[in-house]
C-alpha cells in the first residue's frame, strides 16, 4: 500500500469497531441423514463441505452422518467412498487426526426409497446413534439429495415410520427443482406438510450461499448513500446476467425435460431480482426478509401472450467455439433428441409495478454455452439532465453499479472523471472493490453449501425459500413456459456456442435505446 493510500484509509482501519472477530456457532448435537448419500451431489458438494466444517471445528463433538442409498455397502465401505470423494472434490487435505475425527461419525443404510423395511432399519439406527440436544430432543436433519420423483415415497415412509413430526427435532432440506410449475409445487408442498411443519422445511438454492449475493442486502441497507437513489427517479434500468460457458454436462435427461426457465430462471434469477428490488425489511430475520421478496414476485407485471411474444427471447445453442475448443450443438449432446425444442437461453424485459420501480425495466438473461461464465447485476443510473462536459466517446456512459457474483466476487462503480491535461475531457473509470484482493488479512470465503448447511443446523431460514415464495416465483414464469410450449418455435438452434445468444436478445434492449453491458 502506498503512503498516500495509507494516510487516506488509516482512520477507518484504526477504528476498533471495525475489528472482525470470527464467529463461532453453538451447534447442537445432530444426526444428518443424506438420502442419495452416494450420489453426485453428495460426493461433489455435501460430503466435502461437511468434512470442511468438521475440520474448522464448526461442528459439535456429538454428530452423526448417515448415508442412505440403494447400493450395498457396509459402514466401512461408505467411509472409504466418502474419503475418496473428499480427496477428489474437496479443497481440504485429509490430515490423519482430522479424518479420524470425521470418519467415526459416518454410517450407512442400504435400501430403496420405497421399501418400508429400509426405513425401519434407519429408525433403529437413529435411536442407537443420535444424541439429545439441550431441549432433551434428538435433532435429525434429512437432506433429500435425490431426483424429485423419489420425494413422495420418502415423505410417506418417514411419516408412516414415525420419524418426523413430534418425534424428533426435525429439519428437512430439499434441493431444486421445486415442482415443474405452480400446480406441482403446490402439490409438493402439500405432501411435505403431511410430514413436516413449514418452519422445519429448508428449500435450498446454492446461489443464496454466495457471499456477493448475501452482500446485496448489506450493501443496500447498511450504506445510507445508495438507498435514496434506489428507485425510479434515479435508476434508468437494471440488468441481471447469469451466463454459463458450459453445456449441459451429464444432466441431459433432466435438462431436456426442464429447460432453462425451470432450471435457472424460476429460482436463481428470481432470487437475484428480488434482492435488488425488495423494500427494506423491518428486521434481519427470516420471515421479514422472505416476506419482502414475495412482495416483489407479486408485483411483477402480469404477462399475456402478446407481451411474452414481444419481450421474451428463447434460444438453443448451435455448435461453435468456447475458450478455443470446438463444442457440439445442444441437439448433438449425448441423450438429447435430434429435434429437441428445449430452450437453453432466456432473455426478457420485466417490470415491477410498485411505487419504487414503476416504469423501470429489468432486463434478464441466462443461457448455456455463452461467451464466458459470469453472474452479475448491473444498476444503470439515469444520465444527468444537461451535458456540461466534452467527451471523445461516441456514447456518453452513464453511472453503473455492478455487483459481480462470479467468476470474481466484486463491487464496481462506473463513474466519469476529468482526464488529466489542460483540456476538459470527460473520462470513464471504475472504482472497484474485489473481495479476494482488497480485504486485509486472511479471509475465509465459505463455500455456498457451507453457509447454508450451517444455517440449517442453527435453524436460520433466512437464505431458504418459503412455500409462498416458491409458488409466487412459479406464478411469474408459468405463463412464459406455457406460451413457449404452445407457440410456433423459432428455427432452432438460433445462436452459436461461444456467442452472447440470439440476435433478438440484443434487439430487446436496442429497441429501447439501450444495450447489454457486454
Amino acid at each position: 500500500m502506498s503512503d498516500n493510500k495509507a494516510d487516506i484509509t488509516s482512520h477507518f482501519h484504526a477504528s476498533p469497531s471495525c475489528e472482525i472477530i470470527p464467529e463461532k456457532f453453538d451447534i447442537e448435537p445432530f444426526t444428518m441423514v443424506i438420502f442419495g448419500g452416494t450420489g453426485d451431489l453428495s460426493q461433489r458438494k455435501l460430503l466435502p463441505t461437511l468434512f470442511h466444517l468438521c475440520k474448522d471445528q464448526n461442528l459439535p463433538d456429538e454428530f452423526s452422518i448417515i448415508g442412505f442409498a440403494s447400493s450395498e455397502r457396509s459402514d466401512e465401505e461408505y467411509r472409504e467412498l466418502v474419503k475418496n470423494a473428499i480427496i477428489k472434490y474437496g479443497e481440504d487435505d485429509i490430515e490423519n487426526d482430522c479424518w479420524d475425527r470425521f470418519n467415526r461419525h459416518l454410517y450407512y443404510i442400504s435400501g430403496n426409497f420405497d421399501d418400508e423395511n429400509s426405513y425401519k432399519r434407519l429408525s433403529q439406527r437413529l435411536e442407537d446413534i443420535s444424541r439429545e440436544n439441550k431441549k432433551g430432543m434428538k435433532e435429525v436433519l434429512y437432506y433429500l439429495a435425490v431426483p424429485p420423483r423419489f420425494l413422495p415415497d420418502i415423505f410417506q415412509h418417514l411419516s408412516y415410520c414415525k420419524m418426523c413430526k413430534d418425534v424428533y427435532d426435525n429439519r428437512v432440506i430439499i434441493e431444486k427443482p421445486f415442482g415443474r410449475d405452480r400446480d406441482t409445487a403446490i402439490e409438493l408442498n402439500r405432501i411435505i406438510s403431511t410430514s413436516f411443519d413449514e418452519h422445519e422445511v429448508y428449500r435450498i438454492d446454492h446461489y443464496l450461499g454466495k457471499e456477493t449475493v448475501q452482500n446485496i442486502l448489506f450493501f443496500r441497507f447498511a450504506n445510507s448513500i445508495f438507498e435514496p437513489l434506489w428507485n425510479r427517479r434515479y435508476i434508468d434500468h437494471v440488468q441481471i446476467t447469469v451466463a454459463e460457458s458450459l453445456g449441459i454436462e451429464n444432466r441431459a435427461r433432466f435438462y431436456d425435460s426442464a429447460g432453462v426457465i425451470r432450471d435457472i430462471v424460476q429460482n436463481h434469477v428470481m432470487q437475484l431480482l428480488s434482492l435488488v428490488a425488495m423494500e427494506p425489511p423491518i428486521g434481519f430475520e427470516a420471515d421479514y426478509i422472505r416476506n419482502e421478496k414475495i412482495k416483489v414476485y407479486k408485483t411483477i407485471r402480469a404477462m399475456d401472450n402478446d407481451y411474452i411474444d414481444k419481450y421474451t427471447v428463447m434460444g438453443q445453442y448451435d455448435s461453435g467455439t468456447v475458450k478455443g475448443e470446438e463444442v457440439p450443438s445442444y441437439r448433438q449432446e449425448k441423450d438429447i433428441p435430434d429435434d429437441s425444442a428445449t430452450p437453453t437461453y432466456f432473455a426478457a424485459k420485466f417490470y415491477i409495478d410498485n411505487w419504487r420501480w414503476a416504469g423501470v425495466p429489468f432486463y434478464l438473461r441466462t443461457g448455456k454455452r455463452l461467451a464466458k461464465r459470469v453472474t452479475e447485476i448491473s444498476i444503470h443510473f439515469k444520465q444527468p439532465p444537461l451535458s456540461l462536459f466534452k467527451s471523445t466517446c461516441d456514447v456518453r456512459e452513464p453511472n453503473v453499479l455492478i455487483l459481480s457474483v462470479q467468476p470474481q466476487e466484486a463491487i464496481i462503480m462506473h463513474i466519469g472523471v476529468k482526464h488529466p491535461g489542460i483540456g476538459n475531457q470527460l473520462y470513464p473509470v471504475n472504482m472497484e472493490f474485489n473481495y479476494e484482493s482488497d480485504l486485509e488479512g486472511e479471509v475465509h470465503f465459505p463455500l455456498p453449501y457451507e453457509r447454508l448447511l450451517l444455517d440449517c443446523m442453527k435453524g436460520d431460514q433466512t437464505l431458504f425459500a418459503s412455500q409462498d415464495g416458491i409458488e409466487s416465483m412459479w406464478s411469474v414464469v408459468d405463463p412464459i413456459i406455457k406460451r413457449w410450449e404452445e407457440s410456433s418455435l423459432p428455427d432452432l438452434p438460433n445462436y452459436q456456442a461461444g456467442s452472447w445468444g440470439p440476435e433478438k436478445a440484443r434487439a430487446l434492449l436496442k429497441n429501447d435505446g439501450r444495450q447489454w453491458r457486454f
